[in-house]
């Protein structure tokens, strides 16, 4: 079977509600009639587990999709292998993480991806579908077993990427700055996925989908930047 994964860098944009933005992106990579197993384990704001499926579960519902939160299952394991669709909101991407090594799934989503199961992330759900979270923006408010994550794709992802502003007084380090620091002692690429950006993967193609572009940074290489439509198949390949 092939992976299909839509990683997402925000669930919502100025002016509008919960995954409005990505819609449309969301029915034409799930088609009709599934299936959804939320995690909700990334808490954002420290939101409960039941408020946040509850909200999930409203926006999915308008979708057309039946959705219930992992937590609402007697086993987690189980719930992940019997999953046809699985999403992972945003929050605090340590926290997620934490909840992914507490549960033990880890090895269990990955198998399930591998087997074909539609995998789709927001903000910190992207970051665990990649190598590790340490390009992550998030505060380390626990500390996970590791900060290695699932592993679905050989690269890592900066969500709500920002440029620097050149008007602004603020002297404090950029994104680019600290992409540039994980670079001193990691090799794989990250994508600086801007606010309204998503990345679609089916199989080892990779295109750059959304309202806004995508800055790429690599080791020891200036970084490019990519507008939506375009294909960057050359993330999947492994160091």
């Amino acid at each position: 079977m092939t992976r299909q994964l839509l990683l997402i860098s925000n669930s919502t944009l100025h002016g509008s509600g919960y995954l409005d933005h990505c819609t449309d992106n969301i029915i034409t990579f799930l088609g009709k009639g599934k299936q959804v197993l939320f995690i909700p384990y990334a808490r954002p704001g420290g939101m409960t587990h039941d408020k946040y499926t509850a909200v999930a579960n409203d926006r999915f519902k308008k979708m057309g999709y039946k959705l219930t939160g992992i937590h609402e299952h007697s086993s987690p394991k189980d719930a992940v292998k019997k999953a046809e669709v699985l999403f992972i909101g945003g929050g605090n991407t340590f926290v997620l993480l934490h909840g992914l090594y507490q549960a033990n799934i880890i090895d269990d989503i990955r198998k399930k991806v591998k087997e074909g199961m539609p995998y789709i992330g927001t903000s910190a759900g992207s970051n665990v579908a990649c190598k590790s979270i340490k390009t992550t923006n998030d505060m380390p408010i626990v500390y996970p077993p590791s900060f290695d994550a699932l592993n679905l794709v050989p690269f890592n992802i900066n969500p709500h990427y920002l440029d620097p502003d050149p008007q602004s007084t603020y002297k404090g380090e950029t994104r680019a700055t600290r992409i540039k620091e994980f670079h001193c002692y990691n090799t794989e690429y990250v994508v600086g996925l801007r606010e309204g950006a998503m990345l679609h993967i089916v199989g080892n193609k990779v295109t750059l989908k959304g309202s806004t572009g995508a800055r790429i940074f690599k080791n020891e290489q200036e970084p490019k930047e990519f507008k939506p439509g375009d294909s960057l198949n050359f993330l999947m390949k492994r160091d």
